[in-house]
């Protein structure tokens, strides 16, 4: 009974934390985010091949060290999984507070790679993103402020974490990086909703980044060059974009066959951003429908769980993650079909990268912790001694 009315399996008092995990756990989830770690080095198999030849490497250098770094993102998902709420919070906000010195060095230390936006540490051996491991802990940050904001005689929340929004954005767009500043007001907003707070404030946020990007449209000639080639009625035939689309659609509903798929010799990021073109190239419709249906089912059954969470905390943060973890693969196909602009995002567990696959690891097991099922209150403890 506690369960149907809850939504909650009984935790047993000196229960073992495994069996513990196990049973609160959403495997459908779990098991959402292995397969799409699978189809990744799947995919990882063809798209990286030309990239490696290109720089003279190993065929299967790039799918190796992207096994290796996925291995290390799992375990980390796994175990940030096993936390309570209150842990979660406090690393959120700890691997916050680290990102945003990283961001800040970015300008005197950081590297652009030749792609004309300064988003990367470079360490020699490896190259690190911050802002990918800021997301999950600006989400824990403002969620934090939020909770705090519904207390009674608790501190103004809402508006500290409108500030932290705004900084972060402004910071995101002078690397420049417009995508994953899109992606960081995005989760505000849907937290401030979930948060109870006036439409009509949301709204106005929405008014100010729309005159935000009109201004970046008229100050970035790089901002204007990828909006103005994103409204042209024609594509440059030089583009990623034309590749990527055409390889769209010559992979038709059951693709042109495993390895046999040319865009991977033309997309210089055909293993990150173009991942999905190599996907339906090769697997056709049937396997970026498989994508797609994997990715809802997180975000879907992550927001069911929630409705039903009573720590305002776990809620809030949750909804962030889920719907961020979302739209971040929505931006990359969208972009891949020319729906939107370009934005260099990665697909998450599925495009090549270190940095991604391990800050989506950190995001995930987040988000699994705080959707795993608890025990409601004093209620539901009766009602358990009562059986």
């Amino acid at each position: 009974m506690t369960e149907m009315v809850f939504g909650a399996a009984p935790v047993r008092a000196g229960d073992p934390i495994l069996p513990r995990w196990w049973r609160t756990l959403d495997k459908w989830a779990l098991a959402c985010v292995l397969g799409l770690f699978a189809i990744g080095l799947l995919l990882g198999l063809a798209a990286s091949v030309p990239l490696a030849e290109k720089n003279n490497l190993p065929r299967f250098y790039y799918v190796q060290r992207q096994a290796v770094f996925g291995a290390l993102g799992l375990l980390v998902m796994l175990i940030v999984s096993m936390l309570p709420p209150r842990q979660i919070r406090r690393i959120g906000v700890l691997g916050f507070a680290i990102s945003f010195l990283l961001i800040l060095a970015l300008p005197f230390v950081g590297t652009d790679f030749g792609k004309g936006a300064t988003r990367w540490l470079s360490l020699g051996f490896v190259s690190i993103q911050p802002s990918e491991f800021l997301k999950p802990g600006f989400v824990a940050l403002c969620a934090w402020f939020m909770a705090s904001a519904q207390e009674v005689g608790g501190p103004p929340g809402k508006l500290y974490s409108f500030i932290a929004a705004m900084v972060i954005v402004v910071l995101l767009a002078l690397q420049p990086d417009f995508g994953q500043a899109s992606l960081v007001l995005f989760s505000w907003l849907v937290m401030y909703f979930v948060a109870g707070s006036p439409v009509i404030l949301m709204v106005a946020v929405a008014g100010m980044a729309g005159l935000g990007g009109l201004f970046a449209y008229n100050a970035s000639e790089h901002f204007a060059r990828r909006i103005n080639s994103f409204l042209s009625s024609e594509i440059d035939a030089n583009t990623q974009i034309y590749f990527a689309t055409n390889a769209i659609q010559e992979g038709r509903f059951f693709g042109v066959g495993v390895g046999e798929g040319q865009v991977k010799w033309s997309l210089p990021d055909a293993h990150t951003d173009f991942i999905i073109a190599v996907a339906a190239e090769e697997y056709g419709f049937v396997m970026v429908l498989t994508i797609i249906l994997l990715y809802m089912t997180i975000v879907l059954r992550s927001l069911l769980r929630l409705v039903r969470e009573r720590d305002p905390f776990a809620r809030i943060a949750g909804t962030g993650l889920a719907c961020a973890f979302g739209v971040q693969a929505l931006i990359n196909m969208g972009v891949a079909v020319r729906l939107l602009p370009a934005k260099g995002m990665t697909l998450p567990f599925v495009s090549y990268g270190g940095s991604s696959v391990i800050a989506s690891g950190i995001a995930v097991g987040m988000l699994l912790a705080l959707t795993r099922t608890r025990p409601r209150g004093e209620f539901a403890e009766i009602l358990r001694r009562g059986r």
